[in-house]
């Protein structure tokens, strides 16, 4: 047994596990913008609807809700039909919504109509991870996962680019954005390999779900990645909004700050996963939800942007990428192989959920008090309730266990 052990541990990672790791890291960056294409431009889109606040809200969140609740079913599928075939069919059938912004953006029915459609970009998610996960030995599976999920970074380059391109032309960052991903489709079908001799689930969708959802560690670790990357899609999608109307920004400067704020994630995030295959998951996750709670409350007596609020988003924002990359480590360590997928889609929907409901309550929050600290507030509490879940709960959890 322990000749085994010793023969995993030098298990060399190959290089087509380090072409499918950067192919759908690139895939899921671009959908991933492609998935916040609409919040950089909310306050472009006001001028002429003119929104409430709860209203942009709703807008921006909408992409957030479907692509969350989509990964259900896309890594269920992944499990099934294999990362060759769903990377490059959903990244293509996403250039349709981006696309359709253009005659859309002059209508809030409209624009609401293809952000539902834009979610299928927030899909990818399911569809790497299993990927990910199957090309990548245990002891390097944090990493390669952590990896992938800098991907989110598209997030960061929809704040920077989106509103640069669209001073440029209004119709130039949906034109841009769908060349990339058409370019990125030719690829993933040459590139994107499933692992040979992948275990293929034979049970329907709807048997591989229920089984995933029976698996305890599936409900845990969807609420601790609630926490963690709902905190980071709640502020890719809201805080430029926040910037502009607390601290009264251009919505270029927002976008620019809001997309700092998306790359500290995104270089805190391999961080964790690379943690987490030395030290346990559990208590890289618990000192990062804490560092994200102390500075959620210092943040919550609105200091000056320059610099306590500016420290305070950017060690939330490394705090927040950390725990993100820390849990999807634990995910690739107790999940059965063949159930990767769905585990995978059930916890990403969770946790995108978790980025759906505070950017609604931060706009009504203001709405109605003129104020951000409450939400602040909430923040901390349920952060500190992850890190002390995590701490005492979670460590107890067997690596590489199915239960």
């Amino acid at each position: 047994m322990a000749a085994a052990g010793n023969a995993q541990e030098r298990e060399r990672v190959s290089t087509a596990a380090y072409v499918n790791l950067v192919t759908a890291t690139v895939g899921f960056t671009l959908t991933f913008w492609a998935w916040n294409l609409i919040a950089p431009l909310a306050g472009e889109f006001d001028k002429t609807l003119h929104m409430s606040s709860f209203a942009q809200s709703l807008l921006v969140a909408v992409p957030v809700l479907v692509g969350s609740l989509g990964r259900v079913p896309v890594g269920a599928l992944t499990d099934r039909f294999g990362a060759r075939l769903m990377f490059p069919l959903v990244s293509g059938l996403t250039i349709i919504p981006v696309l359709l912004l253009i005659p859309a953006r002059s209508s809030y029915g409209a624009l609401l109509a293809v952000g539902f459609l834009l979610g299928l970009g927030g899909t990818t998610f399911a569809i790497g991870v299993p990927l990910v996960n199957s090309w990548f030995p245990p002891h390097k599976r944090g990493l390669g996962v952590g990896v992938f999920g800098m991907g989110m970074g598209g997030v960061a380059l929809s704040g920077y680019f989106t509103p640069r391109l669209w001073k440029h032309g209004e119709n130039l960052p949906f034109t841009v954005l769908a060349v990339a991903l058409a370019v990125y489709v030719v690829l993933a079908l040459l590139l994107v390999r499933d692992r040979p001799g992948r275990a293929v689930p034979t049970a329907p969708l709807t048997a591989r779900l229920a089984a995933a959802g029976r698996l305890r560690v599936t409900w845990e670790l969807s609420a601790l990645y609630a926490i963690g990357f709902g905190g980071i899609v709640a502020f890719g999608v809201y805080l430029p909004t926040y910037l502009k109307t607390w601290y009264e920004l251009s919505p270029t400067d927002a976008g620019t700050r809001a997309a700092g704020f998306a790359l500290v994630t995104v270089v805190f995030r391999p961080i964790g996963g690379w943690l987490s295959d030395r030290v346990h998951a559990a208590v890289v996750t618990a000192w990062s939800l804490a560092l994200t709670a102390l500075f959620a409350i210092v943040q919550a007596f609105d200091p000056a942007l320059a610099p306590v609020g500016t420290i305070a988003f950017l060690l939330m924002a490394a705090g927040l990428g950390t725990s993100s990359g820390a849990v999807f480590a634990l995910v690739s360590q107790v999940t059965p192989p063949a159930q990767v997928g769905s585990v995978t889609g059930i916890v990403g929907a969770v946790g995108g959920l978790g980025g759906f409901v505070p950017p609604l309550v931060m706009g009504a929050i203001y709405s109605a008090e003129g104020s951000y600290s409450i939400g602040f507030m909430l923040l901390s509490d349920l952060a500190l309730a992850g890190c002390v879940y995590a701490a005492v709960r979670m460590r107890s959890v067997r690596t590489d266990s199915p239960t």
